[in-house]
């Protein structure tokens, strides 16, 4: 039987094991913690019965991934729940942007940039269910709808700076600025607009979801498609050195470069060596998961029903902010993200009291004290916020790396999204994942399309594995 084995157990190595345990290989999936996930796991905290998520919480990529919807995980328990409004990003003035469900109603609330907002998402929205494949997948292949990526493309090469032109108003700009700062870039750079848009047309299309009983619920619906397809799973097993592995037919890793260039060394060609050591990596994150009684008083009432709250200003406070994090310096009021899963899922909250999941972008490494600093925008836009929180838990980029070695620095995108690690990965090559090594294959978040639980990164190496061993890749399809 040909074997599969898979080196890392986050949200793509298992969307890898599972899709090739499906396609009828012999699959065993070793992770170094002891439990698989990765970034998407949850865990209890500050109150017994609170549940925060760990890393990645808000979903809008994921429900629409052509990988997960091929594994139907919601046969295997995963529910998603959408919250009453996906997003929402106050302005000190009182007026915020408010990011609705369907296009149309974001429209509306928009006011006189409603029209151009309608005509930049609408078209995609409308034919997202056949751009998933093509936006979600490696860019130097044939689409296959390459009109409709075309028509999506185009916007997505410029600045975030320069598409906030289009808009008049600063809720619009400032709405736009705290999506396209997902990028972890300065907002000046080119195709920094396109993981923006990818945001908004996946979350017009399905919601800004989470997962029901946290983010773990995702990778356990996976794990439970790996064992039921005859896979096997061992935790705690820390791989250094690829003479460690047991033979196999292909080998994946969803390691960092820095990681594979340690286990593989010499035995990758010069010029991969090469690459992976100018690999780049991007800011990091600075956590701050709160227990909250009674909620976050936010002074814009839309806030407080939505599932995400962008906080950081206008569109010139956050650009300025990104700028200063990617050129190493701590800016004095960091952009700021705010998770309230609890109120899509109540389950998580413990009574009145309630899970709010904070971080703020931080440079890389950073071993200073962002604490104050996100508590400050909280205030600024919910005063009294502080005589609420009843507990409070940080994770530094330290602690993040040492959860997991892929997010080295804190940087928890596994890597800059600088033009060519944005379109190649973590190397020029018409294979991303391809290692150079016959049969071993990277399919970290290193590799497009990039981060997030979508597990597609995972679905890129699983096909270019099925390729290597002269197998069908439509096995990998629902």
């Amino acid at each position: 039987m040909t074997s599969a084995l898979v080196v890392g157990g986050g949200p793509n190595g298992l969307a890898a094991a599972a899709l090739l345990a499906r396609a009828g290989l012999e699959v065993t999936l070793l992770e170094a913690s002891d439990e698989v996930g990765g970034g998407t796991r949850s865990h209890e905290a500050l109150v017994p019965g609170l549940l925060h998520d760990h890393c990645s919480a808000i979903h809008p990529m994921a429900v629409t991934s052509p990988a997960l919807r091929a594994l139907d995980l919601e046969r295997h328990g995963l529910r998603w729940l959408l919250p009453e409004i996906d997003c929402v990003h106050p302005l000190d003035d009182g007026d915020a942007g408010v990011l609705m469900r369907s296009v149309e109603d974001t429209a509306r609330l928009l006011g006189a940039d409603g029209d151009r907002y309608r005509a930049l998402l609408g078209p995609s929205v409308r034919n997202w269910d056949a751009l998933a494949q093509d936006v979600m997948g490696p860019l130097l292949r044939m689409p296959s709808h390459p009109l409709l990526l075309a028509r999506f493309g185009l916007p997505t090469t410029l600045p975030a700076a320069a598409l906030a032109k289009l808009f008049t108003t600063e809720r619009a700009r400032a709405l736009w600025a705290g999506v396209a700062a997902h990028a972890y870039r300065p907002l000046n750079r080119p195709l920094t607009s396109a993981i923006g848009l990818g945001i908004l047309a996946a979350g017009h299309t399905a919601g800004w979801a989470v997962a029901e009983g946290g983010s773990q619920s995702i990778a356990r619906a996976m794990e439970k498609v790996l064992l039921e397809n005859g896979g096997t799973i061992h935790t705690g097993v820390r791989v250094t050195d690829h003479r460690q592995l047991p033979p196999a037919d292909v080998t994946l890793l969803d390691l960092d470069p820095g990681q594979t260039l340690a286990i593989y060394g010499d035995r990758l060609p010069g010029p991969v060596r090469s690459a992976y050591r100018r690999f780049r990596r991007g800011p990091g994150a600075y956590k701050v998961d709160l227990a909250v009684e009674g909620g976050i008083p936010w002074t814009d009432a839309d806030a407080r029903r939505a599932g995400t709250v962008h906080l950081g200003g206008t569109f010139a406070e956050i650009a300025r902010a990104e700028r200063e994090v990617s050129a190493g310096r701590m800016p004095e009021r960091p952009f700021v993200l705010v998770g309230q899963q609890y109120l899509a899922d109540p389950g998580r909250s413990v009574g009145d009291v309630h899970p709010v999941w904070t971080y703020a972008h931080v440079p890389y490494g950073y071993d200073g004290d962002a604490t104050g600093a996100i508590l400050a925008q909280l205030e600024r836009f919910a005063p009294g916020v502080r005589e609420r929180v009843l507990g409070m838990e940080v994770t530094r980029p330290a602690d993040f790396a040492a959860a997991n070695p892929n997010f080295a620095g804190g940087d928890i995108l596994t890597g800059a999204k600088t033009v060519p690690q944005l379109v190649f990965g973590a190397r020029p090559a018409l294979d991303p994942y391809a290692t150079g090594l016959p049969g071993v294959f990277l399919c970290s978040a290193a590799t497009p399309p990039g981060p997030g639980a979508h597990g597609m990164c995972g679905a890129g190496a699983a096909a270019s594995a099925l390729r290597h061993l002269g197998m069908r890749t439509d096995l990998l399809a629902a």
